[in-house]
């Protein structure tokens, strides 16, 4: 028996349904002898409104006093756990007694402290290991779901690569990049006086205009 966790009314405030959420297990314990302890908590305010002559005021008062029992509740809970764990690491992890040990008994003591914190650790391990299947199982689920509501998820297509495709994905990549780089060097144009200076013409009227006493006085007037 006992009261399930029944949705959360719009009308309560966000702090509200955190302690109604937390505590509403807790508060079922005290009313396992009504008839309520069959509904929810949405249920339970149903009832109120319908099976009894209460004004709006007169729930809205039993809805404050629901959630003051509800925190103190909480409360209470939670100073239980800690004296809880408290008690169990006391007996769990008693403290150690080194007084009067020999040198011999110190080591066979660390010995038997390391062979527990492997053990463990052993089972932090195996615990860690089922929480992350779990997850990776809600992941799926959560998956499905939405697939049954008409959210398809695109199915990702795995590319295999041979090491000669990479390697030839890497030589284009780089031939396109030197093609880049000669691309962008600016063009630079020479000056006509420079190509006037730089044009030689016909060597062979040179030679004509130079050879002979008209060329000598040619070099000599210059």
């Amino acid at each position: 028996g006992g009261v399930t966790e029944g949705p959360i009314l719009e009308s309560h405030s966000h702090e509200a349904a955190e302690i109604i959420n937390q505590s509403f297990k807790i508060i079922n314990r005290f009313f396992l002898h009504d008839i309520t302890a069959t509904l929810s908590l949405s249920d339970w305010l149903l009832f109120l409104k319908k099976k009894t002559k209460y004004s709006a005021t007169r729930r809205l008062l039993l809805k404050q006093k629901l959630l003051k029992k509800a925190g103190v509740l909480l409360v209470q809970e939670q100073s239980n756990k800690v004296t809880e764990r408290e008690s169990v690491l006391s007996e769990r992890v008693p403290p150690l007694k080194l007084s009067g040990l020999s040198v011999q008994e110190l080591q066979e003591l660390c010995k038997e402290l390391h062979r527990k914190c492997d053990t463990v650790d052993e089972a932090r391990y195996d615990i860690e290991a089922k929480v992350l299947k779990n997850e990776k199982e809600l992941v799926d689920l959560n998956a499905k779901i939405n697939e049954l509501k008409g959210g398809k998820r695109p199915n990702l297509k795995r590319v295999k690569k041979s090491a000669d495709a990479m390697l030839g994905a890497l030589t284009e990549a780089k031939l396109s990049s030197k093609a880049d780089f000669k691309s962008n060097l600016k063009t630079v144009k020479k000056d006509k006086k420079e190509e006037e200076k730089a044009d030689p013409g016909d060597w062979r009227k040179n030679v004509e205009s130079m050879s002979g006493m008209e060329g000598r006085k040619k070099l000599f007037n210059s």
